[in-house]
Protein backbone atom coordinates (compact mmCIF):
# COMPACT_ATOMS: atom_id res chain seq x y z
CA UNK A 1 0.00 0.00 0.00
CA UNK A 2 1.54 3.78 -0.90
CA UNK A 3 1.68 5.90 1.47
CA UNK A 4 -0.39 8.72 1.58
CA UNK A 5 0.61 11.82 -0.34
CA UNK A 6 -0.31 15.11 -0.23
CA UNK A 7 -2.09 16.38 -2.69
CA UNK A 8 -2.89 19.03 -5.11
CA UNK A 9 -6.92 19.80 -5.29
CA UNK A 10 -6.63 19.74 -8.77
CA UNK A 11 -7.88 16.76 -10.08
CA UNK A 12 -9.59 15.84 -14.11
CA UNK A 13 -12.84 14.88 -13.67
CA UNK A 14 -11.90 11.72 -16.26
CA UNK A 15 -9.63 9.96 -13.35
CA UNK A 16 -12.40 10.59 -10.43
CA UNK A 17 -15.50 10.28 -11.77
CA UNK A 18 -16.93 8.61 -8.99
CA UNK A 19 -13.86 7.23 -7.50
CA UNK A 20 -12.56 5.83 -10.78
CA UNK A 21 -14.51 7.29 -13.43
CA UNK A 22 -16.97 7.41 -9.09
CA UNK A 23 -28.12 6.60 4.73
CA UNK A 24 -27.32 6.79 7.62
CA UNK A 25 -29.09 8.95 9.97
CA UNK A 26 -29.78 11.83 11.13
CA UNK A 27 -28.91 12.25 15.05
CA UNK A 28 -31.52 14.81 15.44
CA UNK A 29 -35.06 14.67 16.09
CA UNK A 30 -38.07 14.65 13.61
CA UNK A 31 -38.46 18.41 14.08
CA UNK A 32 -42.02 19.73 13.20
CA UNK A 33 -41.83 19.70 9.26
CA UNK A 34 -42.77 22.78 7.13
CA UNK A 35 -45.90 23.27 6.25
CA UNK A 36 -44.86 23.86 2.30
CA UNK A 37 -43.01 20.63 1.42
CA UNK A 38 -41.33 22.61 -1.22
CA UNK A 39 -39.26 24.67 1.00
CA UNK A 40 -37.31 21.69 2.08
CA UNK A 41 -35.28 21.83 -0.95
CA UNK A 42 -35.43 25.29 -2.22
CA UNK A 43 -34.32 25.91 -6.31
CA UNK A 44 -31.58 28.44 -7.05
CA UNK A 45 -31.73 29.14 -10.65
CA UNK A 46 -28.68 31.15 -12.61
CA UNK A 47 -28.47 31.97 -16.07
CA UNK A 48 -26.84 28.47 -17.13
CA UNK A 49 -27.22 26.21 -14.02
CA UNK A 50 -29.90 25.83 -11.24
CA UNK A 51 -28.92 24.53 -7.58
CA UNK A 52 -31.54 22.50 -5.25
CA UNK A 53 -30.67 23.24 -1.74
CA UNK A 54 -31.67 21.21 1.00
CA UNK A 55 -33.16 23.37 3.32
CA UNK A 56 -33.93 21.69 6.64
CA UNK A 57 -31.15 23.02 8.55
CA UNK A 58 -32.40 22.45 12.32
CA UNK A 59 -32.69 18.55 11.08
CA UNK A 60 -29.16 18.99 9.65
CA UNK A 61 -30.91 18.46 6.16
CA UNK A 62 -32.10 15.10 7.53
CA UNK A 63 -33.90 13.63 3.99
CA UNK A 64 -37.22 13.01 3.97
CA UNK A 65 -40.05 10.86 1.32
CA UNK A 66 -41.17 14.20 0.08
CA UNK A 67 -37.36 15.98 -0.48
CA UNK A 68 -36.05 12.05 -2.32
CA UNK A 69 -39.28 12.84 -4.15
CA UNK A 70 -38.53 16.39 -5.14
CA UNK A 71 -35.29 16.08 -5.26
CA UNK A 72 -35.59 12.70 -8.41
CA UNK A 73 -38.76 15.04 -10.21
CA UNK A 74 -36.20 18.29 -10.25
CA UNK A 75 -33.41 16.24 -11.64
CA UNK A 76 -35.45 14.76 -14.20
CA UNK A 77 -36.91 17.84 -15.21
CA UNK A 78 -33.49 19.77 -15.42
CA UNK A 79 -31.68 17.10 -17.31
CA UNK A 80 -34.08 17.26 -19.93
CA UNK A 81 -34.23 21.35 -20.13
CA UNK A 82 -31.50 21.93 -22.89
CA UNK A 83 -31.46 25.88 -21.17
CA UNK A 84 -29.59 24.45 -18.28
CA UNK A 85 -25.82 23.20 -18.86
CA UNK A 86 -25.20 21.79 -15.15
CA UNK A 87 -26.14 21.12 -11.33
CA UNK A 88 -25.44 21.88 -7.88
CA UNK A 89 -26.33 20.38 -4.79
CA UNK A 90 -25.75 21.80 -1.31
CA UNK A 91 -27.22 21.91 1.67
CA UNK A 92 -28.52 25.65 4.70
CA UNK A 93 -26.80 25.39 7.35
CA UNK A 94 -23.85 23.42 9.36
CA UNK A 95 -24.87 20.30 7.37
CA UNK A 96 -25.01 19.18 3.90
CA UNK A 97 -26.96 16.23 4.20
CA UNK A 98 -27.38 14.16 7.97
CA UNK A 99 -28.94 11.21 6.35
CA UNK A 100 -32.32 10.48 6.28
CA UNK A 101 -34.94 11.40 8.74
CA UNK A 102 -34.55 7.88 11.31
CA UNK A 103 -36.73 8.91 13.73
CA UNK A 104 -39.46 9.68 11.30
CA UNK A 105 -39.01 6.13 9.75
CA UNK A 106 -38.94 5.24 13.67
CA UNK A 107 -42.23 6.16 13.70
CA UNK A 108 -44.07 4.70 10.57
CA UNK A 109 -42.68 1.96 11.83
CA UNK A 110 -43.75 1.88 15.03
CA UNK A 111 -47.58 2.79 13.39
CA UNK A 112 -47.57 0.25 11.26
CA UNK A 113 -46.70 2.07 7.78
CA UNK A 114 -44.37 -0.04 6.21
CA UNK A 115 -45.16 0.63 3.16
CA UNK A 116 -44.45 4.72 3.51
CA UNK A 117 -41.13 3.48 4.84
CA UNK A 118 -40.74 1.20 1.44
CA UNK A 119 -42.12 4.14 -1.14
CA UNK A 120 -38.92 6.17 0.76
CA UNK A 121 -36.64 3.29 0.19
CA UNK A 122 -37.30 3.08 -3.55
CA UNK A 123 -37.73 6.77 -4.30
CA UNK A 124 -34.19 7.54 -3.14
CA UNK A 125 -32.34 4.61 -4.44
CA UNK A 126 -34.12 5.35 -7.63
CA UNK A 127 -32.59 9.03 -6.90
CA UNK A 128 -29.17 7.79 -6.41
CA UNK A 129 -29.37 5.96 -9.29
CA UNK A 130 -30.09 9.15 -11.36
CA UNK A 131 -27.08 11.12 -10.04
CA UNK A 132 -24.84 8.17 -10.76
CA UNK A 133 -26.38 8.04 -14.77
CA UNK A 134 -26.56 11.90 -14.35
CA UNK A 135 -26.08 13.06 -18.56
CA UNK A 136 -25.14 17.03 -17.31
CA UNK A 137 -22.43 17.90 -15.21
CA UNK A 138 -23.30 17.71 -11.68
CA UNK A 139 -21.25 19.48 -8.18
CA UNK A 140 -21.91 18.86 -4.96
CA UNK A 141 -20.47 20.69 -2.74
CA UNK A 142 -20.11 18.81 0.94
CA UNK A 143 -19.91 21.89 2.94
CA UNK A 144 -20.12 20.08 6.80
CA UNK A 145 -21.98 16.99 8.09
CA UNK A 146 -22.30 14.89 5.81
CA UNK A 147 -23.51 11.52 6.61
CA UNK A 148 -25.31 7.97 5.28
CA UNK A 149 -27.11 8.71 2.45
CA UNK A 150 -25.75 12.27 2.11
CA UNK A 151 -22.66 10.03 0.34
CA UNK A 152 -24.95 8.98 -1.49
CA UNK A 153 -26.71 11.29 -2.92
CA UNK A 154 -23.63 13.43 -3.89
CA UNK A 155 -20.72 11.09 -4.56
CA UNK A 156 -22.26 9.49 -7.54
CA UNK A 157 -22.49 12.85 -9.48
CA UNK A 158 -19.28 14.65 -11.50
CA UNK A 159 -17.88 16.72 -8.66
CA UNK A 160 -17.40 16.93 -5.10
CA UNK A 161 -16.39 19.57 -3.62
CA UNK A 162 -15.40 19.41 0.55
CA UNK A 163 -14.15 22.00 3.03
CA UNK A 164 -12.38 22.22 6.34
CA UNK A 165 -16.00 22.28 7.65
CA UNK A 166 -16.48 18.53 5.83
CA UNK A 167 -17.37 15.44 8.43
CA UNK A 168 -18.08 12.78 6.56
CA UNK A 169 -19.09 9.14 8.30
CA UNK A 170 -21.55 5.93 7.96
CA UNK A 171 -22.40 5.18 11.04
CA UNK A 172 -25.28 3.11 10.15
CA UNK A 173 -24.41 -0.38 12.00
CA UNK A 174 -24.57 1.69 15.27
CA UNK A 175 -27.88 1.85 14.71
CA UNK A 176 -28.81 -1.54 13.69
CA UNK A 177 -28.90 -1.11 9.69
CA UNK A 178 -25.91 -1.14 7.13
CA UNK A 179 -24.44 1.72 5.13
CA UNK A 180 -27.06 1.70 2.06
CA UNK A 181 -27.94 4.60 -1.11
CA UNK A 182 -24.97 3.28 -3.19
CA UNK A 183 -22.60 3.26 0.19
CA UNK A 184 -21.18 -0.67 -1.18
CA UNK A 185 -20.39 0.63 -4.27
CA UNK A 186 -18.17 3.59 -3.55
CA UNK A 187 -16.89 2.62 0.12
CA UNK A 188 -15.90 -1.01 -1.88
CA UNK A 189 -14.04 1.52 -4.14
CA UNK A 190 -11.29 3.03 -1.42
CA UNK A 191 -7.78 2.28 -0.98
CA UNK A 192 -7.43 -1.20 0.59
CA UNK A 193 -9.76 -2.45 3.31
CA UNK A 194 -10.80 1.65 4.21
CA UNK A 195 -14.06 1.28 3.25
CA UNK A 196 -14.78 -1.65 5.87
CA UNK A 197 -13.30 0.07 8.20
CA UNK A 198 -15.23 3.44 8.01
CA UNK A 199 -18.39 0.42 7.57
CA UNK A 200 -18.39 -1.07 10.26
CA UNK A 201 -16.71 1.51 12.59
CA UNK A 202 -18.60 4.70 11.77
CA UNK A 203 -15.40 6.65 11.76
CA UNK A 204 -14.96 10.17 10.62
CA UNK A 205 -13.35 11.80 7.03
CA UNK A 206 -12.80 15.27 7.24
CA UNK A 207 -12.52 17.13 3.97
CA UNK A 208 -8.64 16.54 3.52
CA UNK A 209 -9.05 12.69 4.07
CA UNK A 210 -11.72 13.15 1.34
CA UNK A 211 -9.55 13.87 -1.29
CA UNK A 212 -6.58 12.00 -0.72
CA UNK A 213 -8.57 8.75 -0.50
CA UNK A 214 -10.56 9.27 -3.75
CA UNK A 215 -14.11 10.58 -2.32
CA UNK A 216 -13.82 14.14 -3.17
CA UNK A 217 -12.70 15.69 -6.25
CA UNK A 218 -11.82 19.18 -4.81
CA UNK A 219 -11.20 20.95 -1.82
CA UNK A 220 -11.23 24.47 -0.58
CA UNK A 221 -11.68 26.47 2.68
CA UNK A 222 -14.81 26.97 3.77
CA UNK A 223 -14.22 30.89 4.05
CA UNK A 224 -13.63 31.16 -0.05
CA UNK A 225 -17.00 28.67 -0.71
CA UNK A 226 -19.16 32.22 -1.30
CA UNK A 227 -16.22 33.09 -4.07
CA UNK A 228 -16.85 29.63 -5.81
CA UNK A 229 -20.49 29.41 -5.25
CA UNK A 230 -20.78 32.85 -6.96
CA UNK A 231 -18.59 31.93 -9.89
CA UNK A 232 -20.74 28.66 -10.50
CA UNK A 233 -23.42 31.43 -10.69
CA UNK A 234 -21.96 33.32 -12.89
CA UNK A 235 -20.83 30.33 -15.83
CA UNK A 236 -22.15 30.54 -19.19
CA UNK A 237 -20.48 27.47 -20.21
CA UNK A 238 -20.98 23.68 -19.29
CA UNK A 239 -17.97 22.21 -20.66
CA UNK A 240 -16.75 19.65 -17.47
CA UNK A 241 -13.25 20.85 -17.87
CA UNK A 242 -14.50 24.66 -17.52
CA UNK A 243 -16.18 23.67 -14.50
CA UNK A 244 -13.35 21.62 -13.45
CA UNK A 245 -11.15 24.45 -13.81
CA UNK A 246 -13.32 27.15 -12.25
CA UNK A 247 -13.19 24.65 -8.95
CA UNK A 248 -9.54 23.98 -8.65
CA UNK A 249 -8.82 27.60 -9.02
CA UNK A 250 -9.48 27.85 -5.23
CA UNK A 251 -7.75 25.42 -4.34
CA UNK A 252 -5.20 24.45 -2.20
CA UNK A 253 -2.04 22.20 -1.09
CA UNK A 254 -3.71 19.61 1.56
CA UNK A 255 -1.87 17.34 3.44
CA UNK A 256 -3.60 14.89 5.92
CA UNK A 257 -2.51 15.67 9.11
CA UNK A 258 -0.40 13.12 11.66
CA UNK A 259 -3.49 11.53 13.46
CA UNK A 260 -4.91 11.06 10.15
CA UNK A 261 -6.80 7.70 9.70
CA UNK A 262 -5.12 7.27 6.44
CA UNK A 263 -1.56 6.93 8.27
CA UNK A 264 -3.03 3.79 10.13
CA UNK A 265 -3.86 2.44 6.56
CA UNK A 266 -1.45 -0.49 6.97
CA UNK A 267 -2.77 -1.23 10.56
CA UNK A 268 -6.31 -1.14 8.66
CA UNK A 269 -5.40 -3.38 5.84
CA UNK A 270 -3.92 -5.77 8.34
CA UNK A 271 -7.45 -5.80 10.48
CA UNK A 272 -9.83 -5.53 8.29
CA UNK A 273 -8.72 -7.64 5.73
CA UNK A 274 -10.42 -11.01 7.08
CA UNK A 275 -13.42 -12.53 6.04
CA UNK A 276 -15.55 -12.59 9.47
CA UNK A 277 -15.86 -10.18 12.19
CA UNK A 278 -14.72 -12.10 14.62
CA UNK A 279 -11.55 -12.23 13.11
CA UNK A 280 -11.53 -8.34 12.59
CA UNK A 281 -12.10 -7.74 16.14
CA UNK A 282 -9.50 -10.42 17.05
CA UNK A 283 -6.92 -8.82 15.00
CA UNK A 284 -7.96 -5.45 16.50
CA UNK A 285 -7.56 -6.95 19.97
CA UNK A 286 -4.25 -8.38 19.36
CA UNK A 287 -2.88 -4.81 17.56
CA UNK A 288 -4.27 -2.95 20.76
CA UNK A 289 -2.54 -5.51 23.13
CA UNK A 290 1.14 -5.86 21.17
CA UNK A 291 1.01 -1.39 20.34
CA UNK A 292 -0.62 0.11 23.18
CA UNK A 293 -2.86 1.66 20.10
CA UNK A 294 -5.51 3.69 21.29
CA UNK A 295 -6.86 4.13 17.93
CA UNK A 296 -7.84 0.23 18.14
CA UNK A 297 -8.74 0.15 21.51
CA UNK A 298 -11.17 2.98 20.45
CA UNK A 299 -12.05 1.68 16.85
CA UNK A 300 -12.89 -2.04 19.07
CA UNK A 301 -15.38 0.16 21.44
CA UNK A 302 -17.43 1.24 18.37
CA UNK A 303 -17.96 -2.04 16.50
CA UNK A 304 -18.68 -3.76 20.31
CA UNK A 305 -21.30 -0.86 20.59
CA UNK A 306 -22.84 -1.74 16.84
CA UNK A 307 -25.53 -4.62 15.85
CA UNK A 308 -23.57 -7.57 15.68
CA UNK A 309 -25.92 -8.52 13.29
CA UNK A 310 -25.47 -5.60 11.47
CA UNK A 311 -21.52 -5.92 11.25
CA UNK A 312 -22.15 -9.30 9.42
CA UNK A 313 -24.71 -7.89 7.02
CA UNK A 314 -22.43 -4.50 6.49
CA UNK A 315 -19.03 -6.62 5.42
CA UNK A 316 -20.50 -8.86 2.97
CA UNK A 317 -21.95 -5.78 1.64
CA UNK A 318 -18.97 -4.04 1.27
CA UNK A 319 -17.14 -7.35 -0.08
CA UNK A 320 -19.74 -8.05 -2.73
CA UNK A 321 -19.68 -4.10 -3.51
CA UNK A 322 -16.42 -4.58 -5.00
CA UNK A 323 -17.50 -6.56 -7.99
CA UNK A 324 -21.01 -5.14 -8.69
CA UNK A 325 -22.29 -1.92 -10.56
CA UNK A 326 -23.87 0.75 -8.95
CA UNK A 327 -27.49 -0.70 -10.28
CA UNK A 328 -26.66 -4.11 -8.70
CA UNK A 329 -25.10 -2.31 -4.81
CA UNK A 330 -28.64 0.05 -5.34
CA UNK A 331 -30.92 -3.43 -5.96
CA UNK A 332 -29.17 -5.24 -3.69
CA UNK A 333 -28.93 -2.46 -0.62
CA UNK A 334 -32.76 -2.16 -1.48
CA UNK A 335 -33.15 -6.09 -0.06
CA UNK A 336 -31.25 -5.85 2.60
CA UNK A 337 -33.20 -2.73 3.78
CA UNK A 338 -36.39 -4.01 3.72
CA UNK A 339 -35.54 -7.02 5.33
CA UNK A 340 -34.15 -4.89 8.13
CA UNK A 341 -37.62 -2.74 8.29
CA UNK A 342 -39.53 -6.49 8.56
CA UNK A 343 -38.03 -7.48 11.78
CA UNK A 344 -38.43 -10.84 10.44
CA UNK A 345 -34.88 -12.06 11.30
CA UNK A 346 -33.83 -9.31 14.07
CA UNK A 347 -35.47 -5.64 15.32
CA UNK A 348 -31.99 -3.89 16.10
CA UNK A 349 -32.99 -1.21 13.36
CA UNK A 350 -36.16 0.34 15.38
CA UNK A 351 -34.21 -0.74 18.53
CA UNK A 352 -30.90 1.28 17.68
CA UNK A 353 -32.70 4.37 16.46
CA UNK A 354 -34.90 4.04 19.86
CA UNK A 355 -31.73 3.98 21.86
CA UNK A 356 -29.71 6.43 20.41
CA UNK A 357 -32.00 9.09 18.98
CA UNK A 358 -35.99 8.66 20.35
CA UNK A 359 -35.09 7.71 24.35
CA UNK A 360 -31.37 8.56 24.54
CA UNK A 361 -30.61 5.93 26.94
CA UNK A 362 -27.57 4.96 24.91
CA UNK A 363 -28.10 0.86 25.74
CA UNK A 364 -29.59 -0.70 22.40
CA UNK A 365 -30.58 -4.45 23.16
CA UNK A 366 -29.31 -6.08 20.28
CA UNK A 367 -30.88 -9.34 18.50
CA UNK A 368 -28.83 -11.28 18.74
CA UNK A 369 -26.79 -9.38 21.39
CA UNK A 370 -23.42 -11.11 20.75
CA UNK A 371 -21.03 -11.66 17.26
CA UNK A 372 -21.02 -15.20 17.90
CA UNK A 373 -24.58 -16.23 18.06
CA UNK A 374 -25.14 -14.46 14.75
CA UNK A 375 -26.19 -16.94 12.07
CA UNK A 376 -25.51 -17.44 8.48
CA UNK A 377 -29.15 -17.80 7.88
CA UNK A 378 -29.85 -14.55 9.95
CA UNK A 379 -27.08 -13.22 7.25
CA UNK A 380 -28.20 -14.67 4.39
CA UNK A 381 -31.98 -13.21 4.45
CA UNK A 382 -30.28 -9.83 3.85
CA UNK A 383 -29.31 -11.48 0.26
CA UNK A 384 -32.31 -12.95 -0.71
CA UNK A 385 -34.13 -11.97 -3.37
CA UNK A 386 -37.34 -10.84 -2.91
CA UNK A 387 -40.22 -13.09 -3.55
CA UNK A 388 -43.21 -12.83 -5.54
CA UNK A 389 -45.31 -10.55 -3.61
CA UNK A 390 -42.47 -7.57 -2.93
CA UNK A 391 -41.19 -6.82 -6.34
CA UNK A 392 -37.35 -5.64 -6.56
CA UNK A 393 -35.89 -2.16 -7.32
CA UNK A 394 -36.73 -1.47 -10.61
CA UNK A 395 -34.05 0.93 -12.43
CA UNK A 396 -33.63 1.78 -15.85
CA UNK A 397 -30.82 0.48 -16.73
CA UNK A 398 -31.61 -0.17 -20.16
CA UNK A 399 -31.98 3.96 -20.92
CA UNK A 400 -29.43 4.73 -18.44
CA UNK A 401 -26.34 2.73 -18.50
CA UNK A 402 -24.61 2.30 -15.12
CA UNK A 403 -21.13 2.62 -14.28
CA UNK A 404 -18.50 -0.40 -13.56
Amino acid sequence: MQRVKALIVRHSFQTLRFLSHQRCFSAQPNYAPYHDFQDQVLVEGRAKSRAAILNRPFALNSLTTSMASRLKKLYESWEENPDIGFVILKGNGRAFCSGVDAVALYHLLNEGKVEDCKRFLETLYKFVYLQGTYLKPHVAILDGITMGCGGGISLPGMFHLVTDKTVFAHPEAQLGFHPDSGASFYLSRLPGYLGECLALTGEKLNGVEMIACGLATHYCLNARLSWVKECLGNMMNDDPTVIESSLAQYGDLVYPDRSSILHRIETIDKCFCHDTIEEIIDSLENEAAGAYDDWCRTVLRKMKEASPLSLNVTLRSIREGRFQSLDQCLAREYRMSLAAISKQVSNDFSEGVRARLVDKDFAPKWDPPRVEEVSKDMVEYYFTPLGELEPELLLPTALREPYI
